[in-house]
């Protein structure tokens, strides 16, 4: 078995998961990145930008709305790589509508990929991180699971889930040397964004403390000290980066 960490990131082929995974397989964490997404082409992609840094990274692809696919994706990194310690789960989708609008469908499609998809790959990835007595996992929430976001019933319940979710795990994981913390990003310069119209973007703007949008590096640098060796006192956190916009 490799002493190189190994670190699975889902939603990793764009955006945050993308800025993560990268982060990850810098010479400064010098992680194993599994890469998984539903594509494979951008994945191997950015394989071949980390292997050329001199970083290491496997790609897997996988249909994050299926549980069992999931459940099995995480046990095979695991049995393959001979390790699982670190697990980042940023994949996500938005269905948005107004609560009176909103069909089955689409409350159903947010909650099963971005909680129940949680749930299948923590539960995966508990069995071999309590073995070796270390883990750290990462849920990426939202700001709007926070306060709330007109048009997100179901966005901001499946990411307000997940503190409780991940608190949950970290009491009951803690004293096997795994812990579980989220990480709450506001407004990122993302394929999530950057449709929003100008005068939105400077409303928005006006609302954060340092002014500006974050950058999907900005969450990667949070997730890369919640997931590195010296973070073992850290669990059972919310971790806001949203430049002071929700602070009270």
């Amino acid at each position: 078995m490799s002493d190189t960490r190994v670190a699975l990131v889902t939603g990793a082929s764009r955006g945050i998961g993308r800025a993560i995974a990268t982060r990850l397989a810098s010479d400064r964490e010098a992680r194993h990145v599994v890469l998984c997404a539903r594509s494979e082409s951008p994945l191997n992609d950015l394989k071949s930008q980390i292997e050329d840094g001199g970083g290491q990274a496997t790609v897997r692809a996988c249909d994050i709305s299926d549980r069992e696919a999931v459940a099995q994706m995480v046990e095979s990194v695991a049995s393959d790589l001979g390790r699982l310690d670190i697990l980042v789960n940023n994949a996500g989708i938005t269905r948005d509508n107004l609560l009176m609008r909103m069909s089955d469908e689409e409350w159903d499609d947010v909650l099963r990929v971005n909680l129940t998809s949680v749930f299948a790959a923590c539960r995966a990835a508990a069995r071999p991180m309590m073995r070796q007595r270390f883990g750290r996992i990462v849920n990426i929430a939202s700001t709007s699971g926070l306060v709330g976001n007109s048009g997100q019933a179901n966005y901001a319940a499946a990411k307000s889930a997940l503190s409780g979710f991940s608190r949950t795990i970290a009491r009951e994981l803690g004293s096997k040397g795994v812990t579980c913390n989220v990480v709450a990003p506001g407004f990122i310069q993302t394929d999530m964004t950057k449709d929003l119209p100008e005068n939105i973007v400077e409303q928005v703007k006006g609302a954060i403390a340092v002014k500006r949008l974050g950058a999907p590096e900005d969450i990667a640098a949070a997730v890369a000290y919640a997931t590195s060796d010296d973070a073992g006192f850290l669990t059972g956190q919310v971790i806001t980066v949203d430049g002071g916009m929700t602070m009270a």
